[in-house]
């Protein structure tokens, strides 16, 4: 049985005309045994209607942003990466007081 040949390549994201990027400030994980969803929302400021709301309801409605279902085994990868970019980021603003811990 021949040897599998491995190729070497890069992927570009090939961005099509009239896509919009999408914001989203908060990221709510789930998973199963095959695969993770990541649900991306956007939370606004709340008003003085949605905290007393939130104190006696003890939730906040978030309007979903996207919905990505990666395969497990991509997670490690996607981990590492931003890890990393998150380090590339952190030296190339020393001093720089970003805030480290979560947004909400």
């Amino acid at each position: 049985m021949p040897e599998p040949t491995q190729i070497n390549f890069t992927i570009v994201a090939d961005d099509q005309p009239g896509q919009t990027r999408i914001y989203a400030n908060f990221c709510a994980i789930a998973h199963t045994p095959f695969d993770f969803t990541l649900t991306f929302c956007e939370v606004l400021p709340l008003s003085e209607k949605d905290i007393r709301d939130a104190e006696s309801h003890h939730v906040v409605r978030a309007p979903v942003r996207a919905k990505i279902v990666v395969p497990l085994q991509f997670v490690p990868n996607l981990i590492a990466a931003l890890q990393e970019h998150l380090r590339v980021f952190s030296e190339s603003a020393p001093g720089s007081d970003w805030p480290k811990g979560p947004v909400h």
